[in-house]
């Protein structure tokens, strides 16, 4: 059985999409005749915890772990709460703060290309003698935090290994990264370390063809798009939610607030009496004060049922019997080849998934093929609106449901066995 070595930042119990990729490619690496040995921080940040995850990594898993020397523990000091979106990603974008502004610009400009840049040097010389001892030839480095690729840039660079990077989301053009007021040096040295990484690597991994796209143009390297997915359909009977439930799970942000989607929800609850006694909104996770503010706008504020962070397993529930299932995305170019990891989630789920993003957003080629949905830009209204209205008819039958094709392809299982032959 032939051995990769998975350096990664985020891993149980750290919360959130970014631990699951690979949590789950570990887990069906040897259905493949690959042994999976995990490299993590000993000492880790995470801005957000799910400990139902450590459940899902077998006990015969090798994982190796070294300290890690993190600035956002010192930063705390100033703001606890600050610290902990700064480093998830989380940036807003009005009434900043001056200890905000000056949070960013450090951030920015002095952790480049990030605060886990203090773990390279320390992992590359521990594991020099970890890739000795296990006979490893290949490896794999997942981010963000893209500081992760320079470690898999020193190995390959004095262990002659094969080297897979893997990237989650993009680097210089992921949309927060405008936001971290950088100077033009900081901006050139980014780009540099981004070109370094992708001209090095043996093999790329990227999430959409869009994000494939804007990286062909920096590399010759072969890049591979493995989107994110899900881990299997449940089949057990659920009963389904009473009332007209529309459901968004993670984190709804200032820049990802559907303003015409409330729009047109306010507009049904006053022309439609059924509408407007059945209709409920409900979003597990993070739901920003603007966001709640423009819910509250449209008149759907006793409509609306917070119930913050919940587990993993407890959000899967949550999608289950909910009647209808919310994407959002923010409205930028930049956004288009940003494909949530729910998505795949919400296709398990079996229930219709309304989405607002970007114009040309990948998500809507998805959802179409797969007939799981429905997919919106910002500007829309009458044919949104004709949509809920339709899908609340056949709610008031108990007639609706989607009748999807072909997401097996997005299952963790088929998408490992995608990975195996790149390794």
């Amino acid at each position: 059985m032939r051995k990769v070595l998975v350096i990664t930042y985020y891993w149980p119990p750290a919360g959130g999409p970014g631990v699951q990729r690979w949590l789950k490619f570990v887990k069906y690496l040897s259905d493949f005749n690959i042994e999976p040995v995990v490299y993590i921080p000993e000492n880790p940040t995470y801005p957000m915890i799910d400990k139902s995850f450590l459940d899902e990594v077998a006990g015969d898993i090798k994982i190796y772990k070294h300290p890690i020397f993190e600035p956002y523990r010192l930063a705390s000091i100033f703001s606890r709460k600050k610290t902990k979106q700064i480093s998830s990603g989380i940036i807003a974008t009005k009434n900043q703060s001056f200890v905000e502004k000056c949070m960013l610009w450090i951030r920015g400009n002095l952790f480049i290309p990030d605060a886990r840049k203090y773990w390279v040097r320390p992992s590359v010389k521990y594991l020099y003698d970890v890739l000795e001892k296990e006979d490893i030839q290949t490896i794999i480095t997942t981010g963000p935090p893209h500081s992760v690729h320079l470690i898999g840039y020193h190995l390959k660079l004095f262990k002659k290994v094969k080297w897979i990077a893997d990237f989650r989301d993009p680097w210089t053009s992921i949309g927060y990264h405008k936001k971290l007021k950088l100077t033009k040096t900081a901006q050139n040295r980014h780009k540099e370390l981004e070109q370094l990484v992708l001209t090095t690597a043996d093999e790329i991994l990227v999430t959409s063809n869009i994000t494939k796209n804007e990286f062909k143009s920096i590399t010759q390297k072969n890049i591979t798009v493995i989107t994110n997915g899900f881990d299997h359909i449940v089949t057990s009977k659920i009963t389904l939610d009473e009332y007209f439930t529309i459901s968004h799970i993670g984190s709804m942000l200032t820049g990802r607030n559907p303003k015409n989607l409330w729009k047109v929800l306010g507009e049904l609850v006053k022309e439609h009496e059924s509408f407007k006694n059945k209709l409920k909104l409900q979003f597990i996770g993070v739901l920003s004060e603007d966001t709640l503010e423009a819910i509250k706008a449209s008149g759907l504020e006793k409509y609306t049922n917070l119930l913050g962070y919940v587990s993993h397993d407890e959000a899967l529930e949550y999608q289950r019997k909910s009647q209808v299932l919310l994407l959002s995305e923010i409205d930028s170019e930049e956004t288009r080849g940003i494909i949530p990891g729910k998505l795949f989630e919400y296709m398990a789920a079996e229930r219709p998934i309304i989405g607002i993003g970007p114009q040309k957003w990948e998500v809507a080629d998805i959802v179409a093929s797969t007939k799981t949905g429905a997919i919106f830009d910002y500007n829309a209204h009458f044919q949104l609106k004709n949509v809920l209205l339709n899908w609340f008819q056949q709610y008031e039958t108990a007639t609706l449901k989607v009748a999807s094709e072909n997401i097996n392809q997005f299952s963790r299982r088929e998408l490992t066995r995608k990975l195996a032959t790149i390794i």
